[in-house]
């Protein structure tokens, strides 16, 4: 758990997502409260649950940013799903237990991912034995070692001891060889040599197709995986180079060196401890009241979301998960419906509500240059890949951000995702161009800038359909 106080995790934000402190800070709290509830007696732990977030904006102003990069931070095991995506049980379309499922598979992934990279460098070491065995290998027993009674008889004629001498001589050979190229691998000089390698392969029918349909979501999945351990694992060999048998041996190594049961263990534990899930377009299943037909599905998703976010049990193939403790953000731009739609009983189970605010010039601005791996350092990054030299005077940025801020506000309201049609558009021609130029220093200013978008920007049928 985080040790981060709210303000530094608002700094740490911040240096990826322009604006917003609200939710920044509503999201940092949140998160010190997890970090305040684990220091707790066990008898009061409990019963203190995350307050779950609501958050109100319009698209690209950053609402799915700040919960994945919240997660990033603390390492968290993060799911983001599509409310849309679920319909109501006896509907076709996702169950919602597959949220709980998606969340459990994520922070196995997650633990295992640590622990490769913590037995690394032994696997690697292991790796190069194999390999060694390969193309050193041993010699093989003479027939008196492989035959018991001829190994009875040499020793009734007293032969043993005589052959122990002969013996060693091979050992001497094999050592020096194993040596010699234990040094040739160091140097690279057998990467493209080939060897013989065994590779496991499982030979089982696809379940998957026969397992689609309500309340089988993740059937098929689980089934194959149980029927993956019960069908004998067959091995073919295969000729590959030592480069390529490397990366097999190490990833064949490393998985004998983990104890995937302690991996599923500490995995279900995190997730039911740290598990942050982000429900996207929350607002399109908001039925609107006095209304029918489709809205009825909708409120039936409502309703089968609402025990998960309450506190459940889910099965999953590592085990049973519980969702008491797992963060819900509930994410939507409330255009048509609005926050009260939702059922009362959803609605109370969303506690913290943020209204993200839309973006301005100023923030364009803050978007193209401030953040850390910000639009234009992206795209300077990229052609500079040809030898390219691209600078973007203060102008320029100034006059994107307002073509931006004009585009959203006669147009659909799309936040930051409007700089990245503006300067695909911006830059096309040169992008096409840029490993035939001759003049490989370019100066894009406010000129430039006018002289690609002016047209597209003045002309509301042509920003509707290109920008």
């Amino acid at each position: 758990m985080t040790e981060l106080t709210p303000r530094q995790i608002v700094a740490e934000l911040d240096k990826y997502i322009v604006g917003q402190a609200e939710a920044k800070k509503s999201v940092a709290i949140a998160l010190r409260n997890r970090w305040r509830a684990a220091h707790l007696e066990e008898s009061m732990k409990e019963d203190i649950i995350p307050k779950n977030i609501l958050m109100i904006g319009s698209t690209g102003v950053g609402k799915t940013e700040i919960a994945r990069r919240l997660a990033k931070l603390v390492d968290a095991p993060f799911v983001k799903v599509e409310a849309t995506k679920f319909t109501e049980v006896g509907y076709v379309g996702r169950d919602v237990d597959s949220i709980v499922r998606d969340l459990a598979h994520e922070a196995v992934r997650n633990v295992r991912k640590r622990r490769l990279e913590e037995v690394e460098e032994k696997a690697k070491e292991l790796a190069e034995e194999r390999i060694i065995d390969a193309l050193v290998p041993e010699s093989k027993a003479d027939d008196t070692a492989a035959n018991p009674f001829a190994k009875m008889m040499d020793a009734f004629a007293g032969g043993v001891d005589n052959d122990e001498e002969p013996k060693q001589e091979p050992e001497r050979k094999l050592s020096a060889g194993r040596a010699f190229v234990k040094k040739r691998l160091e140097k690279g000089e057998l990467e493209d040599e080939l060897i013989e390698v065994k590779l496991e392969k499982q030979e089982m029918p696809q379940m998957m197709g026969m397992f689609a349909g309500p309340n089988l979501d993740g059937m098929g999945e689980d089934l194959q995986d149980m029927l993956g351990k019960l069908v004998p694992k067959k091995k073919k060999n295969k000729k590959v180079t030592v480069a390529q048998a490397r990366k097999i041996f190490r990833q064949e190594e490393a998985n004998k060196l983990i104890d995937m049961d302690n991996v599923i263990e500490v995995a279900i534990k995190q997730a039911e401890q740290s598990g942050i899930v982000f429900i996207d377009e929350i607002d399109k299943v908001a039925a609107k009241s006095g209304t029918g037909g489709a809205d009825v599905s909708r409120e039936g998703v409502q309703r089968d979301i609402l025990p998960i976010v309450e506190g459940s049990t889910v099965a999953t193939k590592y085990g049973p998960v519980k969702t008491d403790h797992v963060l819900f953000i509930a994410a939507g731009a409330f255009h048509v419906s609005k926050p009260s739609d939702l059922i009362p009983e959803l609605q109370g189970r969303f506690p913290i509500r943020v209204e993200l605010d839309s973006l301005k010039k100023d923030d364009f601005i803050r978007i193209l240059t401030e953040p850390r791996n910000a639009l234009i350092k992206q795209y300077v990054a990229l052609l500079a890949t040809e030898g390219v030299t691209v600078e973007f005077t203060d102008d320029a940025v100034e006059r994107l951000a307002r073509m931006a801020e004009d585009v959203n506000t006669h147009t659909e309201n799309i936040g930051a995702r409007r700089l990245h049609t503006l300067l695909e558009k911006l830059l096309e021609e040169l992008s096409f161009d840029a490993p035939d130029l001759a003049d490989k220093n370019i100066v894009i200013n406010a000129g430039y800038v006018e002289s690609k978008l002016k047209d597209i920007t003045v002309d509301s049928d042509l920003s509707r359909f290109i920008l």
